[in-house]
């Protein structure tokens, strides 16, 4: 069946399922104009059809998809015309996902990141293998975890979303399945069975069970310890004096978290502390509304496409990041990043 995407995307009705291929391998399955509108069609007409019992998304190659295609939107910012279509038409997917009445079932096997957490995480059932790697990593290109993290990161255990957000680290599934971004976890070898047998019988529990597996976190005590004093203040400044505080006596997790959040972009860690603050008490709508008026003004800031130059164009190129230091980090220049947009809020 076609729902648009042309090569990118597949779409199939398997038995009681409708079946959900990224097909952009050699692109780490990078997400698209093209592949959000289809994928908006079909969860549309899905959603209505009484024959299909619930949804499958899966990916070829060894990513699952590793964010959204943003070198045209990079292209037309330096261009000196912002667009921020594409991401609405994101966000409003992200949304819809999030109220999709069926089973919505995404088998995360290697690297998901950014747009691809948007199209996967906000769905019922999140299954990730020892293949999986999670990370929203925005922050080190000048951007914010965007595609619905305002809502998914906060609700993390233990300030584990926050850290997350504040460094881009990946994570395997033993933390996933922990912290509840994973609703199951089973192995690789298995998904050709499992999706055969969610299709056979449109029973999403019945279909997992006797494949489920519990991996042992991966990040040991000590660490996650940490992360629950250091990440749960209400400030960014006090995370960071924490976090420095325990660097000076030695603690060797603290001073490797510093190393790392110094190469971010300040104004997307301080934009970012807030987002995550404010969406713990925001429903999926808010968030997406909150994420658009951000990504509004990160569009005619400097930092993005300063981060994307560094990381994409002039790859391994340092950034250099304006401002410079969290010091300069202007408190009234962040709120202003969250204000009502002029032009009308998100459409959802």
């Amino acid at each position: 069946m076609d729902f648009g995407g042309g090569d990118q995307i597949r779409f199939e009705r398997v038995g009681n399922a409708g079946v959900i291929t990224l097909t952009r391998p050699k692109a780490l399955n990078a997400l698209t104009h093209s592949m959000l509108t289809a994928l908006a069609k079909a969860l549309a007409a899905w959603a209505v059809d009484d024959s299909v019992a619930l949804v499958i998304l899966k990916a070829e190659g060894r990513a699952f998809s590793a964010g959204g295609d943003i070198l045209d939107v990079y292209k037309a910012g330096m261009e000196g015309r912002p667009n921020d279509t594409f991401f609405a038409d994101e966000y409003r997917f992200n949304a819809e996902l999030a109220r999709f009445p069926k089973p919505y079932v995404s088998l995360i096997d290697g690297i998901v990141m950014g747009g691809g957490v948007g199209i996967s995480f906000h769905g019922s059932h999140r299954v990730m293998t020892e293949n999986a790697q999670f990370a929203m990593p925005e922050v080190g290109i000048g951007f914010f975890p965007d595609v619905g993290g305002g809502y998914l990161l906060p609700r993390l255990k233990s300030s584990f979303g926050m850290y997350l957000g504040l460094t881009g680290v990946r994570v395997r599934q033993g933390d996933a399945l922990w912290s509840g971004l994973a609703t199951h976890c089973v192995a690789a070898a298995d998904l050709p069975a499992l999706v055969e047998k969610l299709a056979e019988t449109g029973d999403v529990d019945a279909a997992l069970t006797p494949h489920l597996v519990t991996p042992p976190r991966e990040t040991d005590d000590a660490a996650i310890h940490a992360i629950a004093q250091h990440f749960a203040y209400d400030t960014l400044e006090e995370v960071f004096a924490s976090l420095q505080n325990s660097a000076n006596n030695s603690d060797a997790f603290a001073k490797a978290t510093l190393e790392v959040m110094a190469g971010k972009s300040p104004t997307s860690l301080a934009v970012t502390f807030r987002q995550i603050k404010a969406g713990k008490m925001l429903s999926m709508d808010e968030c997406m509304r909150m994420e658009f008026r951000i990504l509004h003004r990160m569009l005619r800031a400097v930092d993005f496409y300063e981060g994307i130059r560094a990381a994409l164009i002039d790859k391994g190129s340092k950034p250099e990041w304006r401002p410079a230091t969290l010091a300069e980090v202007d408190e009234a220049a962040v709120e202003a990043y969250f204000q009502p947009l002029a032009g009308g809020e998100l459409n959802l």
